[in-house]
Order: structure tokens, then C-alpha cells, then sequence
């Protein structure tokens, strides 16, 4: 059969092939031809390499990448690939045999290469789980644990659950599955929207795969084969949420340099050999920077060395301050690609089960249903069992009891009134985190699906796009017990009081909440209190945003306005302050003047976009997610936005921020990007009549 390459009213691909690794060698030429410039950064990125065009300011992620052995781990996995699996292993490499043959065709209309100056470089069979894992590898958030430690430091205990969040930022991803019980056609549908960084282009890719085996269309990573995260092969539908797990481990180790290397303390109390070599990162109009590798029995070396850091060589018993990862993949040699194939090749709601049964990395939260009224809601992922202070801090390596043993059963859930709803919020996964999503989205979801008793897909965009934000009600209490305001600011009290808590893009009530809420945060983040916080350790630039404060006290406002007592600041007063100052000076605008989209590219154009408003915020269903006291920008939200209709999967929608296309003047660059805003989908086509052909390859 010759492989055929059709495409949709969107430009969307639709690939036909007599086999499945024929499918793939199409999915990967069909990807470098439509993205080649987010493939070559996605490449130099998974390879610690992106400074050699970027500049100095991609450095950081270089130095942790090659520090972190992501390259090198991909490798190792891929070998363990073609040892276990080798069908797996050939179908990644026809992958990567496409990406390769589309990559020079797809670079000559992609501006980027001819300002770079660069020229595609070739792609090997594991460069896929490079660009799998560079994705993934900070999911857990594991830097949070460096968090803690400050906290603990400086504050107490308590001070972990007051800034308990989701990382740097508490945006996240929903979910939710309605079974036919509860639909106007007897069949379940599913719907969410996957909340990470907006990219340009995007970090998913509508894509529609067939050939004898299967027929599925879904949401890919450009880079990576098959369709992991957000599928329909009509029989069968499935989609994921981050379950928040912990399955990453930091550790403190002792090292010395000896004549032969460096070693470092083990647990039995014996200096064993540390692995070490240097490398070299090549810095755009900068001299190359050399990084030391060092890896020790538990993982490699993140954070410090032998000498400890820059400006801050020893911790406060007088070590030099290094740090090592422990993540399963290193561990393993397994990054769950042998999972692939079969939720491609799954026709029932057991095979989506046993495929993630095969599931890696990252660990995460599945839906699936199927039209013979199957229904799974479930958690797949590795997770190590280990000591309970390994999830909640860096711990000793020198100290017996953090070692691993084995991996956790990973949890499963039902249904409630025929509904599941997962938000990143305390759930099936709850044995498996420390720090979950507040229960806004989730509670929200939950309470919309409530009010009538029969659904259909058409119904699904009103949730995706709910604006209610119920985390404003700690702050609206605050306010509300406040007198002795000036005329001014007494006026915005009782504006806010009456507001409806929509942070929609033209309500000017919005702006003057998020206003009062921006200089809530910088007063309390400005307090003496938390003064030894505000200026974080000398930890690599990339670990930072865990570590910031004033993001940390914006998202966990809710928390500290609530908490019996915080450290003897006076929150009343705090919360007067700001909204004497936003009265002096309020927004002259509604919230979409400044909370607008600012994706994020590897090279920015030469002419800026103007950038459309937003509706939405971090804790609102719309998950838009700007950093409260310091931006209203928005640069995390929905990916993608999905409804998989199992009644007839031609009813099922789908949409992306910008569009399929990642070619800069393309007609389908950004052609979604109105519908996307407006919460409106475009159709999922499989009828191949519907549709254009454009080659034969």
C-alpha cells in the first residue's frame, strides 16, 4: 500500500499506510516537514546543546540537561528498548528514518534556520525518548523539595502545607469522564484540556494515524511516535492528567576529589567512586562553558560539587553543598514507550488498561472508555517505594534507610453519579504526592456536571471555558471585615463584595480583584517574616522558580490568608494596604488589557505578535495561569482542548492555541487560535472522502 498524506480544512495530517511502522516513518516526516524548526530545538534541548544557537540565556537548561544525563539516559533506555521490545524499538527507529527524510524540506520555509544559521542535524533512534524525557523530567517538580528545605530552615514545618502548590505555578490539567449513563446517546464521553506551557508551535499535534491495524486520531508530542496522552481509535478513547505523584529523589552527598576522580559516601559508611567526565557547551557569541558530569551510586550530581556552590560552598554543618537526582528512568533503563504500539492498537477499555500497565513516565491519571460501556479510571506510572522522607526532602546519602525497593501498585478509582473528574487535585493518586492542585477546578467540574442529568459532546466547551474563581474567597473576606477605609477605597471594597468571581477578559471588576490580590502578595512577600526567603540559595538559574518567593506567596495565598496564624503578620493590615493602594491607582481596564498570551518560543520573531486577551485564571476551570504579584501575562494554560465522543467519534472536537502548522506565515500557523479563545473546537474528520489529498510519499 503506497502511504498517503491527506490533510483537513486545518491543515491537520491524516496518514494512511499498509503497516504500522510504515505509519510511523510517515507520522515522523510528515511532523519534520510541518515543524522542522520545533524539532531541531526539541533535539538540541533533549541534548543539553540549545546555547549553541540560543545564547547564554538557554545555559542553564544546558548545564542541568548534561548534569542531569538526559541524553545519555534516553540512550540507555533505547538500548533496554531493543533488548525488551524489539518491535517497539524498529517502530521508533521508522520514526526517526521519517523525521530525518522530512527535516531538510522542512526547514527551507522555516525562517528560523536561515537567522540561526543552522542546519538540521540528523536524529538518532533514541532521540525521541530524549525529547520525551527533556519534556517530562521537571513534571514532578522535584525542586520543591529544595523549597521545603528553605522553609523548614528558616520558618517551621507548618510553613510546608501554608505554600503547599503545584510547583512554580498551580496550573494543571483537567479531565472528566461522563459514562453513557449520564449522555442524551447511551455512550460516554470524555473532555479536557492538558495545561502547560503555551508554545509556539505547540506542544501537541492533532493527528489522525490509520492503517490495517488501526484507525486513531489524537493529540501527539512533535517528536515522538504513535499518540500517548489523548486518543479515539473509535472503539476506545482515553486521555491523562498529571497525578502529582512523587517518584524523583533528591539527595545530599559527601564527596571528595582523591587522585584517581571523585568519590562519595555511602550509606555503609564507605567513600565509594563517583563516575566523572567533563563536557563541553558550546554559548552563541560567548566562550564554551566545560561542565563537570558526576554520578554517584544514587543518581547524577544536579546542584554543587565536591567544592560545593558558587558563593554558597557549604551547607550549615559546614559541607560543600551537592546535590544528586534519583529518577527512575536512570534507574529503570525503561521510559514507558513500550505502551505506545498498544494504545494505538487498543479496541477495548482492558487493552487501554494493559497498555498502561506498561506506562512510565510521567506518572499520571487515565480516563478511558469504550462503546460497550467499559469505563477506567486509573494511575500509571513508576513510583519507588521508598522512606516518606525521601518525598519531602533532600535526605542524607551517607545515611542508611533512603534506598529504593521496588515500585508502587499504582491506584485505581470508580466512578461517582456515573462521573470521574480529575484536576491534578487530591485524588487516586493521593498515596503517591505530597503537594496537589487546590480542589477548585476539580469541585467545579464536578458541580457544572451536576445540574442536569444527560450530557453531549456539544455541551463540553461551556465547562472547558468557566471562569468562576473560587479561590478569591479568602481574600473577599478579608475585605469584607475591613473599616475605617478612605472613601476610595471603601468604594472597592463593596465593588469587589458584589462581583461575581468570573475572571472574564472584559470584567473590569477582574482587573481591580487581581489587582488587589498582585499587592496583597507583594506586601506579604515583603514582610520581615519571610525576609530570609527572599533571597533564595545560589542554586542553578534552572531551579529558581520553585524558589522565588513572591510566586510562591501568590499561589499560595489562599493558604496564608486562611492560616490561623502566619509568623505574627498582620494580614489585615496587609490586606488594607493594598487595596488603599489599587483604589489610589486603579486599572484603568478590564483583566484582558493585562492578563493576555504570551507563548513562548526558542527564537522569538523579528516582529512581535500582539498577543489577545484572556478570560480565566489559575484556579478557574479556564486554567490561564499568569504568577499573582508579579505578572498577569499568561504564558501556561490550555495545550489543547479535546471532547472524544465514543457515540460517533466524527462528533468529537478538538483544538490548539495557534495551529497545526509550525511554519511562521503558514495559513494554518495560527487559524485556531480564534476559536481557542472563543472556547470553540473544530471537527475531528476521519471520513477520508472529506478530505485533500496531498502526496503519495
Amino acid at each position: 500500500m503506497v502511504t498517503e498524506i491527506y490533510r483537513d480544512a486545518w491543515g491537520i495530517p491524516h496518514l494512511r499506510a499498509g503497516s504500522a511502522a510504515e505509519l510511523a516513518h510517515a507520522q515522523g516526516r510528515v511532523t519534520a516537514r510541518d515543524r522542522a524548526w520545533q524539532l531541531e530545538a526539541e533535539r538540541h534541548r533533549a541534548q543539553g546543546s540549545s546555547a549553541s544557537f540560543l545564547g547564554e540565556s538557554a545555559l542553564a537548561w544546558d548545564r542541568f540537561a548534561r548534569r542531569a544525563r538526559l541524553d545519555d539516559t534516553a540512550r540507555r533506555c533505547f538500548e533496554e528498548l531493543e533488548r525488551r521490545d524489539p518491535e517497539t524499538a524498529q517502530w521508533v527507529r521508522a520514526y526517526v528514518d521519517g523525521v530525518n527524510a522530512g527535516l531538510a524540506e522542512g526547514a527551507g520555509p522555516a525562517p528560523e534556520f536561515a537567522r540561526t544559521g543552522l542546519t538540521p542535524g540528523p536524529w538518532h533512534p533514541w532521540t525521541p525518548l530524549g525529547v520525551w524525557l527533556a519534556t517530562h523530567i521537571l513534571f514532578a517538580g522535584f525542586p520543591a523539595k529544595l523549597w521545603r528545605e528553605q522553609a523548614l530552615a528558616h520558618l517551621d514545618a507548618d510553613a510546608i502545607g501554608l505554600f503547599a502548590t503545584d510547583g512554580p505555578g498551580t496550573s494543571g490539567s483537567n479531565g472528566w469522564l461522563v459514562s453513557g449513563e449520564r449522555t442524551v446517546t447511551g455512550q460516554a464521553v470524555i473532555a479536557g484540556d492538558p495545561h502547560r506551557w503555551i508554545e509556539d508551535p505547540g506542544v501537541y499535534q492533532q493527528i489522525h494515524l490509520s492503517c490495517p491495524e488501526f484507525d486513531v486520531v489524537g493529540l501527539a508530542v512533535p517528536g515522538v511516535p504513535g499518540i500517548a496522552h489523548f486518543g479515539h481509535t473509535g472503539s476506545v478513547a482515553w486521555a491523562i492528567t498529571n497525578a502529582m505523584a512523587d517518584y524523583q529523589d533528591l539527595f545530599r552527598e559527601r564527596l571528595r576529589r582523591t587522585g584517581a576522580g571523585v568519590e562519595a559516601l555511602g550509606p555503609d559508611g564507605v567513600w565509594h567512586r563517583a563516575a566523572r567526565h567533563t563536557e563541553t557547551v558550546e554559548v552563541a557569541g560567548e566562550e564554551p562553558v566545560e561542565v563537570e558530569v558526576i554520578e554517584t551510586d544514587r543518581g547524577p550530581v544536579v546542584i554543587g560539587g565536591p567544592e560545593g556552590l558558587d558563593g554558597d560552598p557549604a551547607d550549615p554543618l559546614g559541607v560543600p553543598v551537592a546535590i544528586s537526582l534519583r529518577y527512575p528512568p536512570r534507574v529503570t533503563g525503561d521510559l514507558g514507550f513500550g505502551a505506545l504500539l498498544p494504545l494505538l492498537r487498543a479496541r477495548r477499555v482492558a487493552d487501554v488498561d494493559r497498555a498502561f500497565d506498561r506506562w512510565a513516565e510521567p506518572v499520571n491519571v487515565v480516563q478511558a472508555a469504550d462503546t460497550e460501556g467499559g469505563v477506567l479510571h486509573r494511575v500509571a506510572g513508576w513510583v519507588p517505594l521508598r522512606a516518606e522522607s525521601n518525598r519531602m526532602r533532600v535526605v542524607p546519602a551517607w545515611e542508611p534507610g533512603h534506598e529504593w525497593h521496588g515500585r508502587h501498585e499504582t491506584p485505581r478509582a470508580g466512578l461517582t453519579d456515573g462521573v470521574a473528574v480529575m484536576a491534578n487535585q487530591r485524588g487516586p493518586a493521593e498515596p503517591l504526592g505530597v503537594e496537589f492542585a487546590p480542589p477548585h477546578r476539580a469541585g467545579r467540574i464536578a458541580a457544572l456536571l451536576s445540574r442536569k442529568e444527560r450530557w453531549s459532546a456539544a455541551d463540553m466547551p461551556a465547562i472547558h471555558t468557566d471562569t468562576h474563581l473560587a479561590s478569591a474567597g479568602p481574600l473577599l473576606d478579608h475585605l469584607q471585615a475591613l473599616g475605617g477605609l478612605t472613601p476610595e477605597a471603601a468604594a472597592l471594597r463593596d465593588r469587589l463584595l458584589c462581583w461575581d468571581r468570573r475572571m472574564d477578559a472584559g470584567s473590569a471588576d477582574a482587573a481591580r480583584y487581581a489587582a488587589v490580590r498582585a499587592a496583597v502578595v507583594r506586601h506579604l512577600a515583603a514582610h520581615p517574616a519571610f525576609a530570609a526567603l527572599a533571597v533564595p540559595p545560589a542554586y542553578p538559574e534552572v531551579f529558581q522558580p520553585w524558589l522565588a518567593l513572591i510566586p510562591r506567596v501568590g499561589f499560595a495565598l489562599e493558604h496564608l490568608l486562611g492560616a490561623e496564624d502566619l509568623y505574627g503578620i498582620d494580614r489585615p493590615a496587609a490586606v488594607r494596604a493594598a487595596v488603599e493602594e489599587v483604589a489610589e491607582r486603579p486599572p484603568a481596564g478590564v483583566w484582558g488589557d493585562t492578563h493576555r498570551l504570551t507563548p513562548w518560543q526558542p527564537l522569538r520573531p523579528g516582529t512581535p505578535y500582539d498577543e489577545p486577551a484572556l478570560s480565566g485564571d489559575h484556579d478557574c476551570v479556564l486554567c490561564t495561569s499568569g504568577v499573582p504579584g508579579l505578572t498577569d501575562r499568561a504564558a501556561r494554560g490550555p495545550a489543547a482542548r479535546y471532547i472524544w465522543d465514543l457515540a460517533r467519534r466524527d462528533d468529537s472536537r478538538w483544538v490548539v492555541p495557534l495551529g497545526a502548522s509550525g511554519i511562521a506565515g503558514s495559513p494554518h500557523h495560527r487559524d485556531q487560535l480564534s476559536r481557542w479563545l472563543a472556547g470553540d473546537l473544530v471537527p475531528v474528520v476521519t471520513d477520508w472522502t472529506l478530505l485533500r489529498k496531498e502526496t503519495d510519499v
